[in-house]
């Protein structure tokens, strides 16, 4: 019975990261196609703030109760909420405005690279030759999708700062799910979630006001609020609730392999809403990338 539950439990936690990588792919097609209509900091702070006031009244009740462990750790859940939230998705916003889609999709999936290259370093956790096999696959799938099968393309792409910023974000959201990983005991997701958003979105008002005052744009309107309400609540809330609850059942390093099939749910949800073209490159990609993250989770009994 025992194997039974952990079985079901191990299920929900590889279930809880697609549904967060799924609902991410939506961020990063709504922010490029924001790009030029809202400043980066601006539609970061709106997607937090959208957050904080759909989630309060379901979490509040437990941020109180638990008030006394989160002030105990506040270093803790300064720095987590400094990367994941204030830093982390501010910085693809900036990155968005000066690369190109096909450079951002290679650059955001080295982010499960770092997690598994600082979990050696930091909890000594052994890298296999059957997870260093199943590595190696799910990159060879990830690299046919968004090269077309065509490998040769990676030879042709040019950095730019925007490049920078993106890989900069992926090492610190590794960094950012390293953290949950040692989360305080008794904490519920719930007021790990809310206390993270509010204190990210603290650090992130004066950077906001900065912009304000720097960026005369309005951009409010009705192109930008129906994303902002998606990006906050589904992208932010959501996913965010998702992952972190695949972390702790998971673990960052098998966790993060499941984000490898980003691109994936970006291509179908591109074919949904900006109809662009799904082929067998697609059907190709995910039989690798799925075999790869099979072959790096497996564990021999």
């Amino acid at each position: 019975m025992s194997d039974m539950l952990k079985k079901q439990s191990v299920l929900a936690g590889y279930l809880c990261a697609i549904g967060a990588t799924a609902l991410w792919s939506g961020n990063f097609i709504v922010a490029r196609g924001l790009s030029d209509n809202i400043p980066p900091v601006s539609l970061a702070f709106c997607r937090w703030m959208v957050a904080v006031i759909v989630f309060t009244p379901f979490a509040v009740k437990n941020l109180l109760q638990e008030w006394p462990i989160i002030k105990k750790h506040i270093t803790y859940f300064s720095i987590t909420s400094f990367l994941g939230i204030t830093t982390f998705n501010t910085l693809i916003y900036f990155a968005g405005q000066t690369t190109t889609a096909m450079n951002l999709s290679l650059i955001s999936i080295t982010f499960p690279i770092f997690i598994i290259l600082f979990s050696r370093f930091l909890y000594k956790e052994i890298l296999t030759v059957k997870k260093g096999v199943g590595i190696t696959i799910v990159l060879i799938g990830v690299l046919f999708l968004i090269t077309k099968g065509k490998f040769s393309t990676l030879l042709s792409i040019s950095f730019t700062i925007g490049d920078v910023w993106m890989l900069t974000a992926a090492i610190i959201f590794a960094v950012y799910s390293l953290f949950l990983k040692n989360k305080p005991k008794g904490l519920s997701i719930k007021a790990l979630q809310l206390s993270t958003f509010i204190l990210g979105l603290l650090f992130l008002f004066p950077f906001f006001l900065w912009e304000l005052t720097t960026v005369h744009q309005s951009f409010l309107n009705q192109t930008t609020i129906p994303a902002i309400l998606y990006v906050g609540i589904f992208a932010s809330l959501c996913a965010f609730v998702l992952w972190n609850k695949s972390i702790v059942i998971l673990g960052p390093s098998k966790a993060g392999m499941v984000y490898y099939t980003l691109p994936l749910f970006t291509g179908f949800s591109g074919y949904l809403f900006l109809h662009e073209s799904i082929g067998m490159v697609h059907f190709y990609s995910m039989i690798l990338i799925f075999s790869g993250i099979i072959a790096t989770n497996h564990e021999s009994k």
